[in-house]
């Protein structure tokens, strides 16, 4: 099996364990972004709010179409990571790294390609996850019902047609920028850190040993690359846009009188002030630090074992 499609699996692999352990935080920071009052509350009490009012499961709402989201997104992203950053490294002669401009170029190609195609599952996932915002209907416990991933889908095209899917993906695009600045501080932070270690072991003795990196490793170096400064820097760059995407893929955005993005933030900034920009980006920052560790640690390691077994298999 191509190496790149072995990448990609794992990313889906490690980006649903990922999502599954952080969850309740993107959902948190989803329904901060699409609400329209001036209002900020702890984590912990929008935590507390929603459990009382929807119970435990509130918490997991869209999960499944997230899991989707999630699986496809990082499935797609690794693939053509792998395969932008496989062409690269084969067109020169030597063993290093990509270098920064190669890693951005790699990460706008695989980023560009993920959003255009991962955009209708995140289209659906915000939908499931505001929809009991303003939504009247009850179950038996008295609870708002939860739209299911098919539901959702129906009554967005019943709505707005099957070009709704594709709502927010001029934000979505700028947002790659997010993921490109934080694949390239880890490949650059690995690379420096693997050049450390083999210049040690050599001096060691061992002459034509490389080192390898450990599951800490790339569980670390994945938070670090997302606490960076220049991630930091992107992050409150771009988090507006966060905001203005979901608010058009929750489909509130026609309702609210944005006629583009640009317009959108111009609104939000003279109704609901700085503030209204940014909502949720506490929650979204915890979540994001914490997926990008267990991403990265997860991945690397689910595509160790399946490129053993399937290594393994071939033999028998």
């Amino acid at each position: 099996m191509d190496d790149s499609v072995i990448q990609g699996i794992a990313g889906s692999a490690g980006g649903i364990v990922a999502m599954s352990a952080t969850y309740p935080l993107i959902f948190i920071s989803t329904r901060a972004a699409v609400e329209t009052r001036n209002e900020s509350k702890p984590i912990v009490q929008a935590v507390l709010d929603i459990v009382r009012r929807e119970g435990i499961t509130g918490l997991y709402s869209g999960l499944n179409s997230s899991l989707l989201g999630i699986a496809v997104t990082n499935g797609v992203y690794y693939y053509f990571y792998e395969r932008s950053r496989g062409a690269i490294l084969k067109s020169r002669v030597g063993g290093k790294g990509l270098s920064t401009i190669e890693s951005i170029i790699t990460g706008l190609v695989a980023g560009s390609a993920t959003t255009i195609i991962s955009n209708p599952i995140w289209v659906v996932q915000t939908s499931q996850a505001v929809r009991t915002l303003n939504q009247g209907s009850s179950n038996a416990s008295g609870r708002p019902k939860k739209p299911g991933f098919i539901e959702a889908v129906r009554g967005i095209l019943e709505k707005d047609g099957i070009s709704a899917f594709w709502r927010g993906i001029g934000p979505a695009l700028v947002l790659v920028m997010n993921p490109v600045i934080q694949y390239t501080v880890f490949e650059q932070l690995k690379n420096t850190l693997i050049a450390r270690r083999t210049t040690k072991l050599r001096l060691a003795g061992a002459a034509a040993a490389t080192a390898v990196l450990s599951d800490w490793d790339f569980f670390f170096l994945g938070a670090i690359s997302k606490l960076t400064f220049y991630s930091s820097v992107a992050t409150a760059s771009t988090y507006p846009y966060i905001v203005i995407k979901s608010r058009m893929q929750a489909g509130h955005s026609s309702a609210l009188g944005y006629k583009s993005t640009l317009d959108g933030l111009l609104t939000i900034l003279q109704e609901e002030g700085i503030h209204g920009l940014y909502k949720g980006v506490g929650s979204k920052l915890t979540q994001s630090v914490l997926t990008a560790a267990i991403l990265f640690a997860g991945q690397r390691r689910i595509y160790e074992i399946t490129k053993k077994a399937l290594l393994t298999a071939s033999k028998l």
